[in-house]
């Protein structure tokens, strides 16, 4: 099938990130996608091969742009371009009209996931658009995940990654990844980190500015500080494959937003999400929903130590001063993951979707 999938910028790394990866994953199985955004800048670095099958477009060109494709897919709810709906409604048959929401795990989610939203006026009438939620259980739309990534992880060699990248582990030390927004807990993350031998790896933008700023840093690339007992590495920006080999290859990820969020479960170590804070704490909500479905199957203690730590990296409460046990923290992961398994991933789903719609 020929796709195009719609993506906005609006964060430089979630929503790009995500959508190349849909689009990518499709065109590995086959598809014709072409990916329209207005700021194809971070695909530089997150996808610098490309991929065989995806064609990058710039957004302002889908107006002149003369038929769409079979599904046309308008991620997180951005606006079409008119005329590109007014192909769409010339079209016969119409294309199937997607628009994929973000992640989360509320109930509404189960609820609204494939509603029909039938369009009675504007460029598209007569269309009917089709909300498509991605989630962890079987009555969403599932999630990102390309065939064969976990044999992939079964081959991986995580400290010797580690060691290519110049960042080998000393004995005894915690390795953490962070990739966050600003985040005023991070002070005291690094009081934590800085009283026992741990190994941070930063990735670059807000968390090195933050963290170089926190520490009196400069940050340098391929170099290592160290602060009391917690050395610090400045990583470089990764393609997304790459990235996914550093949250394997780490003890405990500190992730942000949707996509990082993703692969952080499917690296099956323990993880702490900083969802996108919204001023209306919107993404407290989220965060209580996701750990409402994650923490069921841990004893309490741990539940309550992993609950407390994110309810401290998204802001509604104080970090705690010690970790739950990483051990069984990791077994929790782990356990996560089988479960999202079971699910049939968010490509085979929405191809079935689309493939029966009417």
């Amino acid at each position: 099938m020929q796709w195009d999938l719609f993506c906005r910028v609006i964060d430089n790394f979630g929503d790009i990130g995500v959508c190349w990866r849909l689009a990518a994953d499709l065109a590995a199985r086959g598809h014709q996608v072409r990916l329209w955004t207005d700021d194809a800048s971070a695909l530089a670095w997150m996808a610098p091969a490309g991929a065989a099958g995806v064609e990058l477009r710039a957004w302002t060109d889908a107006g002149h742009h003369g038929e769409a494709g079979d599904v046309v897919v308008e991620a997180f709810g951005c606006e079409l371009p008119p005329p590109f709906v007014a192909a769409m409604a010339r079209r016969s048959p119409a294309p199937a009209w997607i628009n994929l929401e973000y992640l989360s795990a509320e109930g509404y989610v189960e609820r609204s996931h494939g509603l029909r939203s039938p369009q009675f006026a504007g460029p598209g009438a007569g269309l009917v658009k089709r909300f498509y939620y991605p989630g962890f259980t079987a009555r969403t739309g599932g999630l990102l995940r390309e065939p064969g990534l976990l044999e992939q992880q079964a081959g991986f060699d995580g400290r010797a990654w580690l060691q290519r990248m110049g960042v080998a582990p000393q004995a005894g030390e915690t390795v953490h990844s962070l990739f966050c927004y600003r985040n005023p807990a991070l002070p005291a993350l690094l009081a934590q980190l800085g009283a026992r031998p741990n190994l941070l790896l930063v990735t670059p933008g807000l968390a090195t500015a933050q963290v170089a700023e926190q520490l009196g840093l400069t940050p340098e690339p391929g170099r290592l500080a160290t602060c009391g007992r917690l050395r610090v590495a400045w990583l470089p920006a990764l393609p997304q494959p790459e990235f996914d080999r550093l949250l394997w290859a780490c003890d405990l990820n500190w992730v942000r937003g949707e996509d990082s969020a993703v692969r952080a479960m499917w690296a099956g170590r323990p993880f702490v999400w900083q969802l996108y804070p919204q001023d209306d704490g919107a993404h407290l909500a989220k965060a209580e929903a996701f750990l409402d479905r994650l923490l069921p199957a841990a004893a309490p203690p741990l539940a309550a130590g992993v609950r407390a730590w994110w309810r401290g990296w998204n802001g509604a409460a104080a970090l705690p001063g010690a970790w739950p046990a990483l051990a069984e923290w990791q077994a929790l992961a782990l356990g996560w993951r089988e479960a999202l398994l079971a699910q049939a991933d968010l490509s085979s789903q929405l191809i079935g979707f689309v493939s029966r719609a009417e």
